[in-house]
């Protein structure tokens, strides 16, 4: 059985959304570089925050007609 460790000594990362520090999970072992944020709640807002584009030319998709909840299929 594996040596037991403390709380404190675990890894941590700042979440990228709102800053927080996190701990390391056991269910994030397999993934931990890849793990951005610290909460689903964050996750959620994630498009909601600034970030730092890697390609320029990148531009949002214009809304079509179909688009929206009050869109009638056709």
């Amino acid at each position: 059985m594996p040596k037991m460790r403390r709380k404190g000594d675990l890894p941590t990362k700042d979440c990228c959304v709102c800053g927080r520090p996190f701990v390391w999970r056991r269910k994030w072992a397999k993934v931990w570089e890849e793990v951005r944020y610290c909460s689903d709640a964050c996750r959620a807002r994630r498009s909601t925050a600034p970030r730092a584009s890697t390609h320029g030319s990148e531009r949002p998709r214009e809304p079509s007609a179909g688009d929206g909840p009050g869109a009638i299929p056709r």
